[in-house]
């Protein structure tokens, strides 16, 4: 059975998407929640589930550090804050490259360096990294948002034997296609758009964030302590179809 009583998760980005679905299904599963995000106007929406809303970018160490401050105890870290940028390969800026290396690559490690600590101090911690299943197969115009979440893939596997000393574990999760409020604005009143990204699956059926949500609560939960070190695909099939999907 998981549970997650009497644990503290600290989520990043779980204001919206994704990662609102984390902290909704680790508070049903009796975790406090933490979350991290740069959005003010997602605070009442946190709240209301009864999590701890701070207020940061986490690409400004600084304010990074000092959201830490804030935290006296962690037994599980979600690294979950992610942008994606699509655009032609030639059209990529230097920009573009910066932005999505800070968010997607550089805040993983340093809150995961930040948080080491306190999580040494409970008696089973464990990180999840959201990559995406990008890191795994993608297509063109996403050159920077894959190889960022090929790079946490990667980290993931060094996080494990760096941390794992300190008794924490370390794993990935990569989602698909999921059923966010942006994939719900793109569909709104576009039947036949969602045919297809209904037929992108081997169920024809895309996945919820509070389904994506589930996935990060058992990694978080003493239920996965044999997993460590892996990378977890949660996309219905979509990277495992032989072929191009066009």
């Amino acid at each position: 059975m998981i549970e997650l009583n009497g644990k503290h998760i600290v989520v990043t980005g779980g204001g919206a998407g994704i990662g609102l679905g984390i902290v909704r299904q680790c508070r049903a599963l009796g975790a406090q929640v933490s979350v991290i995000d740069i959005e003010a106007k997602h605070r009442d929406r946190v709240t209301q589930l009864g999590a701890h809303f701070l207020q940061a970018d986490i690409c400004d160490p600084d304010a990074l550090k000092a959201a830490v401050a804030q935290i006296k105890t962690c037994d599980g870290l979600v690294n979950n804050a992610g942008i994606t940028i699509q655009k032609p390969l030639a059209e990529l800026e230097l920009a573009d490259m910066d932005t999505l290396w800070c968010v997607n690559q550089r805040a993983v490690l340093l809150l995961s360096q930040l948080l080491a600590p306190k999580l040494a101090q409970s008696s089973m911690p464990a990180i999840v990294n959201i990559a995406s299943n990008h890191a795994k197969a993608s297509v063109a115009g996403y050159e920077g948002y894959a190889g960022t979440k090929g790079a946490v893939v990667a980290m993931t596997r060094a996080m494990a034997w760096s941390l794992g000393p300190q008794g924490i574990r370390v794993n990935a999760l990569a989602p698909g296609l999921t059923m966010t409020e942006a994939t719900q604005e793109m569909v709104a009143d576009k039947p036949r758009l969602m045919q297809e990204f209904e037929n992108w699956h081997a169920q024809p059926r895309v996945n919820s964030v509070d389904e994506i949500g589930r996935v990060a609560a058992f990694l978080l939960s003493d239920a996965s302590v044999a997993i460590n070190g892996a990378e977890i695909v949660a996309d219905q099939g979509m990277s495992a179809r032989l072929g191009a999907l066009r």
